[in-house]
């Protein structure tokens, strides 16, 4: 689930290949400030279809001229993104 909670968008439940598709696009379609931080602290599971999600959010505001950031991101999304080589490129708050 994805909430606007005014300074932050909050995410919660899992961020796994279910509903990688879902978050995405909830998440884009609430890409609005010029700095959008995503706050992972109710993610419950993760699974490598999260770090493409945070990817894809920050893809999204990239094509708006904006910025996104993470913000609590799950110990498991930094296990995967440095098992995948990729942590540097994470847009951590």
């Amino acid at each position: 689930m994805i909430r606007d909670a005014g300074d932050r968008i909050e995410v919660s439940g899992p961020l796994t290949l279910g509903q990688a598709r879902e978050m995405l696009e909830a998440g884009s379609a609430l890409i609005q400030r010029s700095e959008t931080v995503f706050d992972l602290s109710q993610v419950q599971e993760v699974d490598s279809s999260g770090l493409t999600v945070v990817f894809g959010w920050a893809r999204a505001a990239k094509r708006q001229g904006k910025v996104v950031r993470i913000s609590n991101p799950p110990r498991n999304l930094l296990s995967l993104a440095a098992l995948y080589g990729v942590t540097e490129l994470l847009p951590l708050a």
